[in-house]
């Protein structure tokens, strides 16, 4: 059975990108390498709202890679995948190539 998530507001759903365990050659890499902290957003609300009811929209759209904080986000498992859930305002900047 196939689950989709729409975050509220202005919250994002973000797959962590997990750095590779060894290189093509089959070196192992260490655990602690120089990857950045980032992931694919999956999923985004439609925004929140500010004092005069006018919508203030969220900064990412899916599929953007973003820079994510070393702590942080709410764990979420749909099937067999899990997800982060993170504000809008964590979400530290998106990465380009």
């Amino acid at each position: 059975m196939a689950k989709r998530l729409i975050p509220t507001l202005n919250r994002v759903l973000v797959e962590k990108i997990l750095p590779p365990s060894k290189t093509v050659s089959g070196i192992l890499l260490p655990e602690k390498s120089s990857q950045l902290n980032s992931g694919k957003v999956i999923a985004v609300g439609p925004g929140a709202r500010d004092r005069a009811g006018n919508l203030i929209p969220v900064s990412v759209k899916e599929g953007d890679n973003v820079l994510l904080p070393e702590f942080g986000g709410t764990q979420v498992k749909l099937g067999e995948k899990e997800f982060l859930l993170y504000r809008d305002e964590d979400i530290m900047g998106t990465l380009h190539d």
